[in-house]
């Protein structure tokens, strides 16, 4: 094994992605910046995934292939961070694709800013098949506080950030006990603690597409209701080391995500009754919703209340 020290490591946790996992190494493999070390964390695939990834390996010194049995995204990529050499953490999930742009980006980023903790970019979404939709991540980029990461989530996708390695030494890792909002809470973490010289750290985005990020939503309505008590996880976090912004934003960001998980039990074709439940429940939480974006609260309320009234003409 070489003993360079790369600038950044990658940790791709993959978990019974054969059908994916070659365009997104090959996605890597394309970078403009070179270097960099793969590691492939496999968390106890059933198909082809593992021996895809060994397949790479044995072309590029570069990639690391790890094997480990199954104990979920958050588990696998800490053990990644553990292993990690670069100065720079890049996360990349098994499915996703990175533009060949994506790494040099984000360096002269870092380069520009020594207070940067985690550097993201726009996201493209494409379908399960590979193809873009043309729908781009509109999420705020500068400017960016604490709060920001209790109503939605900038980065959209862990296949987004890049942070610096001392910040995972600073902060931690991800909660392996979470499933859902693992990384929301992690950044949030992050922008509730100083850099070592004592100045806040800050988390900024690229005013570019950097990401291709593949849509494969569940249509189970109890996957929305499992990312809801992600959520509330999430939360239960945040409380133990910043009560009070927590105490002073919980109602109205609970009820943006609650909205948010009415929109997508629409996308997603879900019984009416359930958009239905969480939107009454996003109105109860905090009635400013009507305020923060409220076009997206009227379409959103006339679509799962329209949905529900046409359901009994059916």
């Amino acid at each position: 094994m070489s003993d360079h020290i790369p600038t950044v490591s990658i940790i791709m946790p993959a978990y019974n992605a054969a059908s994916f996992i070659d365009q997104t190494i090959e996605s890597v493999l394309q970078q403009t910046f070179i270097d960099f070390e793969l590691l492939i964390v496999d968390d106890g695939s059933t198909d082809r995934t593992l021996a895809i990834a060994n397949e790479y390996a044995q072309h590029d010194h570069r990639i690391q292939v790890l094997s480990q049995p199954n104990q979920g995204v958050s588990a696998t990529r800490n053990h990644g961070v553990q292993l990690a050499k670069g100065n720079l953490i890049a996360f990349l999930d098994a499915d996703d694709l990175w533009f060949s742009d994506k790494l040099a980006a984000h360096i002269e980023h870092f380069e520009t800013n020594p207070n940067l903790a985690v550097s993201f970019a726009r996201v493209e979404f494409m379908t399960l098949e590979g193809e873009p939709t043309g729908q781009i991540s509109t999420s705020r980029l500068i400017n960016l506080k604490p709060e920001d990461f209790l109503y939605e989530n900038p980065t959209t996708t862990m296949s987004n950030p890049i942070a610096r390695t001392e910040v995972f030494s600073q902060v931690g890792g991800f909660a392996e006990d979470m499933s859902y909002s693992e990384d929301l809470e992690w950044l949030f973490r992050v922008m509730c603690h100083n850099s070592k010289d004592n100045a806040p750290w800050q988390i900024e985005g690229l005013d570019r597409i950097l990401i291709y990020y593949r849509a494969s939503p569940s249509g189970l309505s109890a996957s929305l209701y499992r990312m809801e008590a992600g959520w509330d996880l999430l939360i239960d976090r945040a409380r133990e080391y910043a009560p009070d912004l927590v105490k002073k934003h919980y109602s109205l960001a609970r009820a943006i995500h609650l909205r948010y998980l009415a929109r997508r039990a629409f996308r997603l074709d879900l019984p009416p009754k359930v958009g239905l439940n969480f939107i009454n429940r996003a109105i109860a939480s905090d009635w400013r919703i009507f305020f923060r974006e409220p076009h997206r609260t009227l379409l959103t309320l006339l679509a799962t209340y329209g949905r529900f009234l046409l359901s009994f003409f059916k």
